[in-house]
């Protein structure tokens, strides 16, 4: 039995889809149910429950974006800093392995020669180095609470999507953005990215970190071309001068954009799509929302 926190969220219900779909017995633990953020009361159901792995897709986001971690800021770092660490004491207590989704939003730009960041890279889109958003820094400091813990993976994920209109799939914000941002970054097909972590799981990899992005790097640009050629909106797309009248006219924090590596995952038999081809193959079966 598997235990899943975090399962009402966006991420969260393609955990559930896919373990519903293998038949693998799961709980989705509510907070309702049991306060998950009381290690105390964690640390006895996982004794009593004994599941044999625990998914943390729980965090906190903002919505309708990263905007709003900057109005509830004791939310976003309680949920994203502190709650990890919870978990982990409560796991390594029950001696339950466990698997932690966090974020790419930790890196800005790539590196020096122009590839994707590694998992061996030093996140630079953090509070130390003073130029993130309040939610990029706590997903940062959520890594630092658990750098060394045992039996664990910490998977990061990079601005999700997949072939469902929704507010949080990247493909709808692009869609419904009145403006965008040009930028070159990595990303994440949703129903890849549980699939990929949960086969961690499965097959028994090496615990650690691990980028779970799909192969390559895409713009903004090229992904409008792609919703273009495919139909699924047929509006002009209008894009902001550079960043600066970004930040001047739409946001209240910086953005991170970047491009990640996902070659170790490819290297313990883990693949994904390449992201072009992904998001072709998403839009050619795009649902919209009912």
């Amino acid at each position: 039995m598997i235990y899943l926190l975090g399962g009402s969220g966006y991420v969260g219900q393609a955990y559930q889809a896919l373990l519903t779909r293998k038949g693998i017995p799961f709980r989705n633990l509510r907070r309702a149910d049991l306060d998950y953020t009381n290690g105390d009361s964690l640390r006895a159901a996982l004794l009593r429950d004994k599941p044999a792995f625990l998914i943390n897709a729980a965090g906190y986001t903002g919505k309708p974006n990263v905007d709003a971690c900057e109005l509830h800021k004791h939310a976003c770092l309680f949920g994203n800093a502190v709650l990890p660490g919870i978990i982990a004491d409560a796991c390594a207590a029950a001696g339950v392995p466990w698997g932690h989704v966090s974020s790419g939003c930790i890196f800005t730009g790539s590196r020096p020669d122009g590839g994707g960041f590694t998992e061996a890279d030093t996140p630079n889109f953090t509070f130390r180095t003073n130029n993130c958003s309040f939610y990029s820094g706590t997903k940062a400091l959520g890594e630092e609470v658990l750098a060394g813990k045992p039996d664990l993976y910490v998977w990061r994920l990079r601005i999700p999507f997949d072939q469902v209109e929704n507010p949080r799939n990247y493909l709808t914000k692009l869609i419904r953005y009145p403006r965008l941002l040009a930028a070159t970054n990595s990303v994440s097909q949703l129903e890849e990215f549980v699939t990929a972590t949960f086969a961690c799981w499965e097959k028994r990899v090496p615990f650690g970190l691990y980028n779970v992005t799909n192969p390559g790097q895409v713009t903004t640009h090229e992904v409008v071309e792609a919703i273009k050629k495919s139909g699924v909106a047929k509006k002009e797309f209008s894009f902001f001068k550079d960043e600066t009248e970004f930040m001047h006219l739409a946001a209240k924090t910086p953005r991170s954009n970047c491009t990640m590596d996902s070659s170790k995952l490819a290297s313990v038999g883990i693949k994904m799509t390449e992201v072009h081809e992904a998001i072709a193959r998403d839009l050619a079966r795009w649902q919209r929302a009912a």
